[in-house]
C-alpha cells in the first residue's frame, strides 16, 4: 500500500471514530405491561371454539408507545415509557386471558397460530390512550369496535362498539398504567359476555 493510500485509510478511520463518539446516547425507557387481571369465573363451558384476532388500529395506536391526548386533537406519547407490546396485541392478549379466566369458552386460540375455529372475534381499536379533560382531570379511554364472525364462511354475526372511560388518580405514568389495567378489565368483561351470548345464540340456531 502506498503512503498516500495509507494516509487516506487512516483519515477515514479517524473520521468514522469521531462521528461515532458524538452520536447522542439514547434516553432510558421504562417498559410497562398491563397490570395482571384478578378476574375469575365458574360458569358452565360452551361447546364451540373461538379464535381471537388482533384488532386493526391507526398508525398512532399500532405501536408500543403509551398514547396521550393532552389537548384538542393532538395525540402524543409519554416520554421514557412504552408498552411491552404494540397496543393491539396488548388488547388481544388481555381478551384471551379474560376468556381463559372466565372459563366458558375453553377451546381458544389466537390469530398467531392460524387455527380454524367455529367463531372469530376481531375488529378495530379506535382508542387506547389517556385524555385530559377540564384542565388537569385525566382518564383512560379504550374504544373497541368488535366483530364476531363465523369461522368458515367469514360471515359477520354481530358487531358492537365498546367504550370504557376510567378516571385516574394521578398523571404520572405508573398511575396511567394502572388506569389502563382497570379499563381493560372492564372492557374485557363486557366483550366476553357479549361474545358468549351472540355465539351461543348463533350456535342454537344451527342445531
Amino acid at each position: 500500500m502506498t503512503r498516500s493510500l495509507r494516509l487516506a485509510a487512516l483519515t477515514a478511520t479517524l473520521s468514522l471514530a469521531s462521528a461515532c463518539s458524538i452520536l447522542p446516547q439514547s434516553a432510558p425507557v421504562d417498559i410497562y405491561r398491563l397490570p395482571a387481571s384478578q378476574a375469575t369465573g365458574n360458569a358452565a363451558p360452551v361447546g364451540w371454539s373461538l379464535r381471537l384476532n388482533k384488532p386493526l388500529a391507526s398508525e398512532a395506536l399500532a405501536g408500543p408507545r403509551i398514547a396521550v391526548i393532552p389537548q384538542g386533537d393532538v395525540i402524543s406519547s409519554y416520554q421514557g415509557a412504552r408498552w411491552s407490546d404494540p397496543a393491539p396485541q396488548l388488547l388481544r392478549n388481555r381478551l384471551l386471558d379474560g376468556f381463559q379466566r372466565d372459563g366458558r369458552v375453553q377451546r381458544l386460540s389466537a390469530d398467531d397460530s392460524n387455527l380454524q375455529a367455529d367463531y372469530e372475534l376481531g375488529g378495530e381499536l379506535q382508542a387506547f390512550q389517556s385524555e385530559y379533560r377540564s384542565g388537569q382531570q385525566v382518564e383512560v379511554v379504550i374504544r373497541y369496535d368488535a366483530r364476531l364472525v363465523q369461522g368458515r364462511s367469514q360471515r359477520i354475526l354481530a358487531s358492537k362498539r365498546f367504550e370504557v372511560r376510567q378516571p385516574l388518580s394521578g398523571t404520572q405514568v405508573p398511575a396511567v398504567v394502572s388506569g389502563f389495567g382497570a379499563a381493560s378489565d372492564q372492557l374485557t368483561r363486557q366483550v366476553i359476555d357479549w361474545s358468549v351470548s351472540q355465539a351461543s345464540q348463533a350456535q342454537a340456531k344451527n342445531q
